[in-house]
């Protein structure tokens, strides 16, 4: 080929290789977003631990029904006022048998995970349950690998031993451990991990693909009727009177509620998984210095240092997924004793020799 010519496609080659830009409103849009997830997130779970106190509501299956039956009221209004919101609607037509073959299991961990977690605020500080929530991608990402949705490598199993070695670390640095406290926290954990790899085969495949709008729209009233017949077997004769006299603290904590349904749907929706997880971890730091210095939850040297031991491994983890073929990543690779790839050389054919 002429030198000329060579010249000539060298300048569209490079602009070929840039990555285009994110525009800047795209940007302000995410941190937008994240920014509101965070502030309503830690604010729900400093609501529910002061309505959780055994003087003011500390009925936790009575408290997630008004969630679930709000946020299901709400969800189902704006269905009918904007229906073009739940475009994976469409998908469910005819599909019955197979919606209930999913959304029921779905509904009863998720009943599980917000009745649990509700009343491990009864026993513990908020500070020791978020130190065991940096747990929940571990168990996740192991509750996956056995669904095969996710597969485990060395490099992988040695970052789960660095997060699992920070979480023990600050939960066994816990000064008031309480153990049913901690019992209906890793309960409250196992579920929501399970309906989360659950709600990735039904968001993702299943035969249904549907948007995290429809996703919530269904689990909702699922939900709501696994927690009434858990409340009808656990009724006390204290919540009538409870919700009366406390219900213009309560209607606007299941608001609050529902805007963080709506708000995880659109994060997910705008900056992926892998971003949604990483402001989950801001979100966890945040809850714990706010419960520190302002509500006066102790922290011990040894919490601290193994919730940062953890939140390090949590962000190596994010970024390895997200630059797969760094430099860093090569480097972690080759000290646990993995064979370098190799890279392509000019030499190298674009298109592999048919067999």
């Amino acid at each position: 080929m002429p030198a000329d010519k060579c010249n000539d496609m060298q300048p569209k080659q490079e602009e070929e290789n840039v990555a285009p830009s994110m525009p800047i409103a795209d940007v302000v849009k995410a941190v937008v977003l994240c920014s509101a997830y965070i502030a309503v997130s830690s604010a729900l779970i400093r609501f529910n631990k002061f309505l959780m106190h055994a003087d003011r509501f500390p009925f936790s299956m009575a408290l997630t029904s008004m969630h679930m039956l709000v946020s299901f009221s709400l969800c189902l209004l704006f269905y009918m006022v904007r229906p073009s919101a739940f475009p994976g609607m469409a998908n469910t037509e005819g599909k019955k048998v197979l919606v209930l073959t999913w959304f029921v299991p779905i509904g009863v961990l998720f009943a599980i995970a917000l009745y649990a977690s509700n009343q491990a605020y009864l026993y513990c500080a908020v500070t020791f349950l978020q130190f065991m929530k940096e747990g929940n991608m571990i168990i996740a990402f192991l509750l996956s690998c056995a669904v095969g949705l996710q597969v485990l490598s060395r490099v992988r199993a040695a970052i789960i031993l660095w997060i699992m070695a920070g979480s023990l670390m600050a939960v066994s640095g816990e000064i008031k451990f309480v153990f049913v406290g901690f019992a209906f926290q890793l309960v409250s954990q196992l579920a929501e991990c399970s309906r989360a790899v659950m709600g990735e085969f039904v968001l993702s495949g299943a035969g249904l693909k549907l948007d995290p709008l429809s996703y919530t729209m269904f689990v909702a009233p699922t939900c709501l009727l696994v927690l009434i017949v858990g409340m009808a077997v656990t009724w006390d004769p204290r919540i009538p009177a409870a919700l009366l006299a406390w219900r213009w603290y309560i209607l606007p904590n299941a608001l609050l509620a529902f805007v963080l349904n709506v708000l995880v749907a659109a994060t997910i929706k705008e900056v992926s998984a892998v971003g949604f997880i990483l402001a989950g971890v801001c979100k966890d730091i945040v809850i714990v210095l706010f419960s520190w210095m302002f509500f006066g939850e102790q922290v011990t040297a040894q919490q601290a240092l193994g919730f940062t031991v953890a939140l390090t491994g949590v962000f190596f983890w994010s970024y390895l997924k997200v630059n797969p073929s760094s430099p860093t990543a090569r480097c972690t690779e080759r000290l646990l004793g993995l064979p370098a790839e190799k890279q392509p050389t000019e030499n190298t054919p674009l298109v592999k020799d048919k067999v």
